[in-house]
């Protein structure tokens, strides 16, 4: 299991790549599919053309960290479709997580879990301190 800080932002490139790249191919394809600077710290994470296989890539200030696994059965799924124009498609880590154990996010009903109380939701709308 990944722990990650929510500062760190996770890009899955919706199109499939080619595996066999290392370090420096995968950092490519960050900068050409995902547009972001692979030194950033985020997390990029890719898949091959039938899906079973991934690999993560992040830069940890030291160096690249180069994750890869493979399903012996399955595939992986992407959660949601990329937006028009994009390559790619962010998660957070518990869809990572539950990702990477095979698990098919694309049907998946999350509960809302917090919300403005009526009352905040006034204050906030009309600039007063809360």
């Amino acid at each position: 299991m990944l722990t990650l800080p929510s500062s760190v932002r996770i890009y899955v490139a919706a199109e499939p790549q080619d595996l066999r790249r290392g370090f420096d191919g995968l950092a490519a394809a960050t900068r050409s599919v995902i547009r972001q600077d692979p030194l950033n710290g985020h997390l990029f994470v890719f898949l091959n053309r039938r899906r079973n296989r991934i690999k993560l890539l992040v830069w940890d200030r030291t160096g690249y960290l180069l994750l890869y696994k493979r399903l012996e059965r399955g595939t992986f799924h992407l959660p949601t479709q990329p937006q028009v124009g994009q390559r790619h498609v962010e998660l957070d880590a518990g869809d990572l997580g539950l990702m990477l154990e095979g698990v098919d996010l694309r049907g998946v009903r999350r509960h809302e879990r917090w919300r403005r109380l009526p009352h905040e939701q006034r204050a906030s709308a009309s600039g007063a301190p809360q």
